[in-house]
């Protein structure tokens, strides 16, 4: 492929209304208020509601701040990578929370509000720290953020809050982690996406990138995290790029791309192995796994049951088909045009979900049997412990 197409495919194979008024009421129905005082979110496009504005991002979709991103939701765009909500803004709002501020406004504006949490993830972000992929020559269009850089923000806004070396001893400092639930968004895919066509292995990859999470997860925990929700890669092979680029003889059951699917789903086994290690070493903690792969899974192979129509073709592209996807005229370029519909697809620009399909995937983690444990369980652990 040419240095452009493979450009795209590195940086875009990336990461108040209810869910529903009887979900929303079941959740108040246990707890009777506001079971957290604050989020903190990490991770990559699929969860960053603004911190790409303001540093490197995806350049191949750079015109994420312009029409028609935001469309079904806000109106307008939010730097958000979908026509409207993200799983973690349904998060905030079934937990009676207002939207994270991304971190970068709060570092902007000194009036913006971070009493209700923050969001550090980054479009383009990576699992493995960026000087890896400079060590490789692997920096095409690489976001230089990272899930280190990610924590490393986090306890520079500890600091800002009076924890000094981002210690949490002090009452008050305890407090703010307290009473915080902390979601880690989906991360690793563009670690993948970035060596397509090196001759680093995805196994180096897997090895690296589980690694890295799982430091920062220990450094969370450590400073004393207790409510924890991580959420899986989900099947990157099913998104439109993939499809457009790969062979058509690399396809697996679900009529994805095989090779990309086998990558996460590895990926995910492994994942999960550390998670269950991190669940002995801090017993005071609940960490929950939000399985990413099965509930789009189970989405994709029966769509209409949500709601969704479309698999496959993104609802913003060029018109190209099959998939309306086209590297040279990805959604909010001139050429590309949304469809009328959004809410009837899985897929927005090629890349990044649907407000739609986020809604549906927020329900399935707070509701549904795709979180392990349940997430119920980890609201009535918060209960009692206060």
């Amino acid at each position: 492929m040419t240095s452009f197409t493979y450009s795209f495919f590195q940086i875009t194979l990336t990461t108040i209304f209810f869910i529903s008024s009887s979900s929303s009421s079941s959740f108040a129905s246990t707890t009777n208020s506001r079971p957290f005082k604050r989020i903190y979110a990490f991770g990559d496009s699929f969860t960053d509601t603004g911190n790409t504005r303001s540093v490197t991002g995806p350049s191949g979709f750079g015109h994420v701040s312009s029409s028609p991103y935001g469309m079904t939701f806000f109106h307008h765009p939010t730097n958000r990578y979908s026509d409207g909500r993200l799983v973690i803004d349904f998060v905030t709002q079934e937990l009676y929370l207002p939207f994270l501020q991304p971190y970068i406004l709060l570092k902007d504006k000194t009036n913006a509000s971070s009493s209700s949490g923050v969001n550090f993830a980054v479009a383009g972000s990576t699992a493995i720290n960026h000087a890896f992929f400079v060590k490789n020559n692997l920096t095409l269009d690489v976001t230089p953020q990272s899930i280190q850089t990610q924590l490393i923000w986090f306890n520079k806004f500890l600091e800002s809050q009076g924890c000094k070396g981002g210690v949490t001893t002090t009452p008050g400092c305890k407090a703010s982690v307290d009473d915080a639930l902390f979601w880690v968004g989906e991360i690793g895919v563009n670690d993948y996406a970035y060596i397509v066509g090196s001759e680093v292995s995805g196994d180096t990859i897997r090895k690296l990138a589980i690694s890295t999470k799982t430091q920062f997860l220990q450094e969370l925990l450590k400073k004393g995290a207790k409510y924890v929700v991580v959420q899986g890669l989900p099947p990157s092979g099913c998104l439109p790029l993939a499809m457009s680029l790969a062979d058509e003889n690399d396809r697996d059951a679900m009529g994805c791309v095989k090779s990309v699917n086998n990558q996460c789903y590895t990926h995910n086994v492994a994942f999960q192995a550390k998670l269950q290690q991190l669940r002995i070493q801090f017993p005071q903690a609940v960490i929950v796994y939000a399985d990413y792969w099965n509930a789009y899974a189970t989405v994709f192979n029966n769509p209409a049951r949500y709601g969704l129509k479309e698999r496959f073709k993104a609802c913003c592209g060029s018109g190209t088909p099959p998939y309306n996807y086209e590297v040279f005229a990805v959604c909010g370029s001139p050429s590309a045009k949304a469809c009328p519909n959004p809410s009837q697809y899985i897929n927005w620009d090629g890349v990044h979900l649907t407000e739609a399909m986020y809604k549906v995937v927020a329900d399935m983690f707070l509701h549904g049997k795709f979180s392990h444990p349940p997430f119920s369980y980890l609201l009535d652990r918060k209960q009692r412990q206060g």
